[in-house]
C-alpha cells in the first residue's frame, strides 16, 4: 500500500509540475504576442538587414507533365532604411538546398504602409513599390537558354552573370508589363525579432494584385548576423 502511495503521489507531483510549465510557457506566449507595436515602432525594428533560415519552398503557377504543381525553391536577402527605402535580392534554385542557383532577381523601392491586417495584432498590409530597380542576373546557361525564347521587347540577350534592369518594361514571363512599376501587395509582422511576410497563395498566384494580398504568414527571416 505505501509503495502504491509513493508512486501516486509521485506522478500528482510529475503532472503538477508539468502542468506549471505548461502555464508559464503560454504566459511568456501570449505577452510576447499581444506586444503590439506601433507603426513607427515595426519601422525601428525593421531597420537593417534580414536573411532566409535555410532555402525555402514556394509553389508554382507552372505544372509538371502529370498535372501537379512544380515547386520552386528561394533564398532571400532584405534590407529596410530610411525613408521606406527596401532591397530585396532572392535567389531562385533548382534544387531544394539552393545547390544549383538559377537566376538572382533584385529588386529596389519603397514600402507603402496601409494598415492593420488582421493576420496578427501588430501585423500590417504594406505595398513593396519597385521604383528603383528591378534586376535579373541569370547564373546558369540552361536558365538563359529558356528565357532567351521568351517574348520581350527592349531588352538584350541574356547571358550568364549578366545583369539587365527591367524596370519599367515589359516581360510577361516575370508578369512586367511596359510602363509599369512592379509593386506586390503584402504584409509585415515582427515578432521575436523574427520578420513574417505573407505567405505564397497554395495555387501559386503572386502578389501582383491587390486581391491576391496574403493572409497567412509566410517561413520567417532572421536579422544578418
Amino acid at each position: 500500500m505505501y509503495k502504491k502511495i509513493l508512486s501516486a503521489t509521485k506522478m500528482l507531483i510529475l503532472t503538477t509540475g508539468i502542468l506549471i510549465c505548461i502555464s508559464a510557457t503560454n504566459k511568456n506566449v501570449n505577452s510576447n504576442i499581444q506586444k503590439t507595436m506601433t507603426v513607427d515602432q515595426i519601422k525601428q525594428s525593421l531597420t537593417g538587414s534580414w536573411v532566409s533560415i535555410a532555402p525555402e519552398l514556394r509553389p508554382s503557377i507552372i505544372k509538371n507533365t502529370d498535372g501537379s504543381m512544380k515547386p520552386f525553391y528561394l533564398t532571400r536577402a532584405f534590407k529596410y532604411s530610411a525613408g521606406d527605402k527596401f532591397e530585396l535580392e532572392v535567389i531562385n534554385s533548382a534544387d531544394s538546398y539552393g545547390k544549383v542557383p538559377l537566376v538572382k532577381i533584385v529588386i529596389k523601392g519603397h514600402i507603402v504602409w496601409q494598415g492593420d491586417h488582421p493576420i496578427a495584432s501588430g501585423a500590417q498590409k504594406v505595398d513593396f513599390i519597385a521604383d528603383d530597380a528591378y534586376e535579373v542576373t541569370p547564373l546558369i546557361q540552361g536558365f538563359c537558354d529558356a528565357i532567351n525564347k521568351a517574348p520581350s521587347i527592349g531588352i538584350n540577350k541574356w547571358e550568364v552573370n549578366v545583369m539587365q534592369n527591367l524596370k519599367g518594361k515589359s516581360f510577361p514571363a516575370f508578369g512586367l508589363v511596359e510602363g509599369q512599376t512592379y509593386t506586390e501587395y503584402d504584409l509585415i509582422y515582427i515578432l521575436n525579432d523574427m520578420l513574417f511576410w505573407g505567405a505564397k497563395n497554395v495555387d501559386g498566384r503572386g502578389f501582383d494584385k491587390i486581391e491576391n494580398r496574403p493572409t497567412n504568414l509566410q517561413i520567417p527571416l532572421v536579422r544578418k548576423k
